[in-house]
């Protein structure tokens, strides 16, 4: 009769990657939640320090946990989502499902490098920037402007990149209501 213990002997040794990939970088899930973290201190216009004072930390540690350098318990999650104002679920949003399959689950036993993995927009600096001094115009009508300008310029990038090579779209024109028009001549 085998006992469990012997079993567990003779069984593949289990590595620990201690929530890094096998090259040692970050998990990707890891380096997701802690963009979140980011993207939503940053909306709020809160320092990292003012952060890692209201859940007792210093912000060299919050700057490890928005790098995904340093993995943030459960119990610390919680805390931020009581202090950033939103529900635990937030910080796994928007999460693309190449991420999702490099958690350290999906990952035991394989041999294979991890895919790399692309950035989410919504954690650049530059995406933070542009939503912030968006919120900060204060008069509706402008905002909404804004809002169709954006999308009108992105649409007419959408289109440049659909041509054939070498053929070249006409200058993208806006109207006074922020609709594109169609260009004259």
């Amino acid at each position: 009769m085998t006992s469990a213990r012997a079993t567990k002997e003779t069984s593949s040794p289990r590595v620990s990657t201690r929530g890094r990939t096998a090259t040692g970088s970050p998990n990707p899930i890891d380096v997701h939640v802690g963009s979140r973290v980011r993207l939503r201190r940053t909306l709020l216009g809160m320092s990292q320090e003012k952060l890692g004072d209201a859940i007792g930390l210093t912000f060299q540690q919050v700057q490890k946990y928005e790098r995904g350098a340093n993995r943030i318990g459960a119990s610390r999650l919680w805390d931020l989502s009581r202090v950033l104002d939103v529900p635990v679920s937030f910080f796994f949003d928007d999460m693309i499902e190449g991420t999702a399959a490099q958690s350290p689950r999906m990952l035991a036993g394989t041999i294979e490098e991890p895919s790399s993995f692309e950035a989410d927009p919504m954690s650049k600096r530059e995406t933070l920037e542009l939503v912030r001094a968006y919120y900060r115009i204060t008069d509706p009508q402008v905002r909404k402007r804004v809002f169709e300008l954006a999308k009108a310029l992105a649409s007419a990038s959408e289109a440049a990149r659909s041509l054939p090579v070498g053929i070249e779209s006409a200058p993208l024109q806006v109207d006074e209501t922020g609709e594109s028009a169609q260009p004259t001549g």
